[in-house]
């Protein structure tokens, strides 16, 4: 059984299929941090912050290459009860671990490793308030962080050029009462009969792709309706994030 329709999803949001919400990157909002970027995707909020330090892990010393490395987090009310901290729990949830990796892996797909030495730069990522996308704004807005970080090095002369081969945004989309949607917020995503996030380059090269089935298994047209969904969409936040770096004189 595949998911048609004959109509548009009557989304809760009011948008249309194709819609983003509304989007806003925020730059250097930390004074301390050497990037940072407070990115709104609707009601979720996260706030990326990229801190540059001089050691790359054990594994990596004296081969010449850096390091970039992401952490995630939730803080206590980021949602509609509060949380306990991880750290009061003991530890990380296996969901924190898994999106944290997710964030690393997409911003070193665009990062040339060799082109800064041994040095790595650690973006935290901190979700604010969330209401659904969380990993896929937290990728989407580490990526200005990251960048404003090798751009803080180049003016201090630690480095001739930014080495970022291309940019980087991820976006979710679904089947949403029988129509692929973009975007998902929290009343969706609860609700879709499958969901998948899209990592995607500035160019349209594939990072990564998480997809699931909730009620049943979608069809291949079905997914490649997504992924066009998807294309669209991190045009759209591509679009976005070079006028965020334009506005900040980078």
């Amino acid at each position: 059984m595949t998911a048609t329709a004959s109509r548009p999803a009557d989304r809760p949001s009011g948008r249309t299929p194709d819609a983003l919400r509304s989007v806003s990157f925020e730059l250097g909002v930390n004074k301390h941090a050497e990037g940072s970027c407070l990115v709104k995707f609707g009601d979720t909020h996260v706030l990326c912050m990229a801190s540059v330090e001089e050691n790359v892990p054990s594994w990596l010393r004296g081969g010449g290459k850096g390091w970039v490395t992401a952490e995630y987090g939730m803080l206590p009310r980021a949602t509609n009860t509060r949380m306990a901290r991880e750290a009061a729990k003991g530890g990380q949830s296996g969901r924190t671990q898994e999106i944290q990796r997710l964030i690393g892996r997409a911003l070193r797909a665009v990062t040339d490793l060799k082109g800064f030495g041994e040095i790595q730069v650690r973006v935290d990522c901190d979700v604010l308030q969330a209401d659904g996308g969380t990993r896929t704004a937290s990728v989407t807005g580490g990526y200005l962080a990251l960048y404003q970080a090798f751009a803080a090095m180049k003016r201090l002369g630690a480095i001739s050029k930014i080495p970022l081969q291309d940019s980087v945004a991820a976006i979710s989309c679904g089947l949403f009462r029988g129509t692929p949607v973009l975007d998902l917020d929290y009343a969706e995503d609860s609700t879709a009969q499958a969901d998948a996030n899209f990592v995607l380059t500035g160019s349209a090269k594939i990072v990564e792709i998480q997809g699931t089935a909730e009620d049943y298994p979608f069809a291949e047209e079905e997914f490649h309706a997504l992924m066009n969904l998807a294309k669209k969409g991190i045009a759209d936040l591509t679009a976005l994030q070079t006028e965020a770096l334009a506005k900040a004189g980078l």
